[in-house]
């Protein structure tokens, strides 16, 4: 199993090319099912889930093709790639592919609005909570789907004639919610009208890329949105946007390690809460036209207060990452994650490099110290992994972070595109 060996103390200088966002290249991916022609994805991200989601509508029918690197190409450059469901030959998404990764789930509402059936396996639990799927379940009955559970898979089926238009009233805001109703809704019969919608970029991405293969939705980005119902939808192109969790992430490295960061292709308006944070914490953030630039000279770093919350608020995908900068304020912070239940299992492994965090609920209590000392660590989820990444350029000494395969599901290249901006970082294959 890989490793990740970290020598802190470096400040980062340089620019980080921002991949295509992860979180919303599967919703992309997974809506190639709503139609016969060919859907090409470009800037999409390497990484591990993407090569899975791959795997996994291959199972339904999807033929693929991936062009290849051109020369002179950025080696981080995305790659594109594309993904044709002619027909589908198996609606059902078995428990061996969903349980490896929770989005694969989804395929219920392409599968239900084209095939107007769908067997998929209930996900099950995961390491920062349950993440019930029930609001997902509700939205495809609102489109007259009939939603039976057995043996541990959902079975959906659509009435006779398809899947028709009705009002989704969330009673909070889900993001993977809207984007199975968004999927589904494009091809039910009449108007669907989804309120208290998820207003992420992400969300945004998935209706640009459904617009563009003839669906009519209106009002994505805002709480409601409406959809009408088209007979069938086409073949499109379209590029991945930038990911505001790997642009959050890299700027929260540059404030911690100190040094200078264009981050580019980053949109600040994508995570703009986590950058006014930043600037309170001390760092410097400023909009160019290629990106994003985060400073931070020898000053220290200030304790501020944060707490998660859906788009426009902080990202609950930054708060380990948040976490690991205010390790090292000078004062107390407290951060309060209000998304998901048990997502503070990174805690332990900060206090490995002599972090000091004390948890009281759905809140952490960070008093800043003035060194961290390098330390073996263990990753437990894709954020926590980054984390203790973030915490190990600024330790002292040798840091050894085991099970960086979940920092391969959701960081493209970032030993090299640290390495690049002066960090002491190496992979250590499992042969070594």
């Amino acid at each position: 199993m890989d490793r990740i060996r970290i020598v802190g103390g470096k400040p980062l200088n340089g620019v980080i090319p921002i991949s295509g966002a992860k979180n919303a290249a599967l919703p992309l991916m997974i809506a190639s099912l709503l139609t016969d022609r060919t859907v090409t994805l470009e800037n999409l991200p390497r990484l591990a889930d993407v090569s899975l989601l791959v795997r996994i509508l291959s199972n339904h029918g999807v033929d693929y093709s991936i062009d290849g690197r051109r020369q002179g190409e950025d080696p981080d450059s995305g790659q594109t790639v594309h993904m044709t469901a002619r027909e589908i030959v198996d609606t059902t998404a078995p428990y061996e592919l969903v349980s490896r990764m929770r989005a694969s789930f989804w395929v219920l509402a392409p599968l239900l609005a084209r095939c107007g059936e769908a067997r998929v396996s209930l996900p099950g639990g995961c390491a920062i909570g349950t993440r019930p799927v029930d609001l997902l379940l509700m939205a495809m009955e609102r489109l007259g789907a009939s939603i039976d559970i057995d043996a541990g898979y959902v079975v959906a089926k659509a009435p006779s004639g398809g899947l028709r238009g009705g009002e989704i009233d969330f009673p909070k805001v889900t993001v993977g919610g809207t984007h199975v109703a968004l999927m589904a809704a494009s091809l039910a019969h009449g108007t669907t009208v989804i309120h208290n919608a998820a207003r992420e970029p992400e969300i945004g991405d998935l209706a640009d890329l459904l617009v563009k293969m003839g669906a009519k939705v209106q009002g994505a980005g805002s709480p409601v949105i409406e959809v009408e119902g088209v007979a069938r939808l086409v073949g499109a192109k379209h590029r991945v946007l930038p990911d505001r969790i790997e642009a959050g992430t890299y700027a929260m490295a540059a404030a911690m390690a100190g040094g200078d960061v264009l981050l580019q292709g980053a949109r600040a308006e994508h995570l703009q809460a986590a950058l006014d944070i930043l600037a309170e914490a001390g760092a410097r953030v400023e909009a160019t036209p290629d990106g994003l630039r985060v400073s931070r000279n020898g000053n220290g770093i200030k304790p501020v207060d944060v707490a998660t919350a859906p788009f426009p608020g902080f990202p609950t995908d930054l708060q380990a990452q948040f976490m690991a900068l205010m390790t090292r304020a000078d004062g107390v912070s407290r951060i309060t994650e209000t998304i998901f239940e048990n997502r503070f299992m990174h805690v332990q492994e900060l206090a490995r490099f002599g972090a000091r965090i004390k948890l009281e609920g759905d809140s952490a209590i960070v008093e800043g110290v003035p060194t961290l000392k390098g330390a073996p660590v263990m990753a437990t989820d894709l954020r926590a992994s980054v984390s203790l990444v973030i915490a190990a350029l600024a330790a002292e000494g040798e840091s050894m972070i085991q099970r960086v395969y979940h920092l391969d599901r959701g960081f493209e290249a970032l030993e090299r595109k640290l390495s690049r901006c002066g960090a002491d970082v190496t992979r250590i294959s499992s042969g070594d």
